[in-house]
């Protein structure tokens, strides 16, 4: 277990701030950037990182995109899309989810 930076996990401050009033539950990314039981802190509320788990696109589900702010899996796409330059979706792409919530007693 290490306390990392919370851009590790979430790459940036309007999803951090997603993070902070629960919208966001999750951030599934191209490599793993966590392992479980490590913490991050935003605005002061520590989050542990409660699952690492190695997927692929193909596995992801409306449920997985709601947790990462979005209303549903189309929607998720089109978000990628507009904030990768380069990105295609690929249903055998590999990625790593990572879950987090709020510490105990946070």
């Amino acid at each position: 277990m290490a306390h990392i930076d919370a851009g590790e996990v979430l790459p940036n401050g309007p999803i951090q701030q997603m993070a902070a009033e629960g919208e966001i539950t999750q951030m599934h990314r191209g490599q793993a950037y966590a392992d479980e039981g490590d913490t991050f802190e935003i605005d002061g509320k520590t989050f542990e990182v409660t699952d690492v788990t190695h997927r692929t696109l193909g596995d992801l589900t409306d449920e997985d995109a709601q947790r990462e702010g979005s209303a549903d899996l189309d929607a998720y796409r089109e978000r990628l899309n507009r904030v990768h330059e380069t990105f295609e979706w690929d249903d055998d792409s590999e990625v790593v989810r990572h879950r987090f919530e709020p510490s105990n007693g946070e």
